[in-house]
């Protein structure tokens, strides 16, 4: 991806409203990039919105401090970093996640990793419980079989699809076809835009589903954030090459129209 999005042209941040849904800030960026810096990052990339989650939860809370009217938060199970391969099979994250969603607001559970049978554990059961009770999505970074599970526990949950599963753009379609409460994100994909025009499958796809995609930019490392004004570039220069009306649903009105509705009543109507 990187290499990609060297080669972009600069484009203009007004040109295109961005909503970056998947981006983290966690544990250690937080003294590489303080709050307000990256928040800076975010605005002159003209991203709109942004989707955090983070490893803890506090780095996504202090962004939110600062740009509340920028911020999306969404709660991930993760304590510390580490947590990815073992959350699942911790009971006291079931604890974590319920302090947590006592003191704070979110839109979504998320991202979180689980794959396969993992799924079904009595610990990400609680969690779906959770998003239930609290109304909210689910960010589920899975395989298929997992997110097939999650819908089997709450056949009413909302589920967006962190990097579109990885998958072929022929399995996404099949789940998007079986669940119209599936929802797909981009993040730290380049195969959907190769040499930044959409490949014809993918531009299909979006045909077929053009109210269930979003980009994302993925800052899983500290480096990346470095990335989201390049990613954002690069965003509007392959969704340039799509009829306006989908363009602007994947760049952002879809994130846009999903997100209002978890947050209401949760946070300050905007203005705008």
């Amino acid at each position: 991806m990187a290499a990609l999005l060297l080669g972009v042209p600069a484009l203009h941040a007004a040109e295109m409203p961005i909503i970056d849904a998947h981006l983290h800030y966690s544990a250690d960026a937080w003294d590489m990039l303080p709050p307000e810096d990256a928040v800076a990052i975010l605005r002159k990339a003209g991203i709109r919105r942004a989707l955090v989650s983070s490893s803890s939860d506090d780095g996504t809370q202090k962004l939110f401090a600062v740009a509340p009217d920028l911020i999306v938060p969404e709660l991930r199970p993760y304590r510390r970093r580490g947590e990815l391969s073992s959350w699942m099979h911790d009971p006291t994250i079931v604890t974590h996640l319920e302090d947590r969603l006592r003191r704070f607001r979110y839109v979504g559970i998320g991202e979180f990793h689980v794959y396969g049978a993992d799924a079904d554990l009595p610990v990400v059961r609680r969690m779906v419980e959770l998003a239930r009770e609290h109304r909210l999505f689910l960010h589920a970074h899975s395989d298929a079989a997992a997110v097939e599970r999650l819908f089997a526990q709450d056949k009413d949950a909302t589920i967006l699809w962190a990097h579109s599963g990885f998958d072929s753009p022929a399995n996404v379609r099949a789940m998007l076809e079986r669940h119209p409460n599936l929802w797909c994100d981009l993040a730290f994909r380049s195969d959907h835009a190769p040499g930044g025009k959409p490949d014809p499958e993918w531009r299909s796809l979006f045909e077929a589903f053009p109210d269930r995609f979003m980009v994302g930019t993925d800052t899983f490392a500290p480096e990346r954030w470095h990335y989201v004004a390049r990613h954002a570039e690069w965003s509007r220069a392959w969704l340039a090459d799509l009829p306006a009306p989908l363009a602007e649903g994947i760049a952002w009105r879809n994130a846009d129209r999903l997100f209002e509705r978890f947050a209401a009543g949760r946070f300050p109507a905007r203005t705008q």
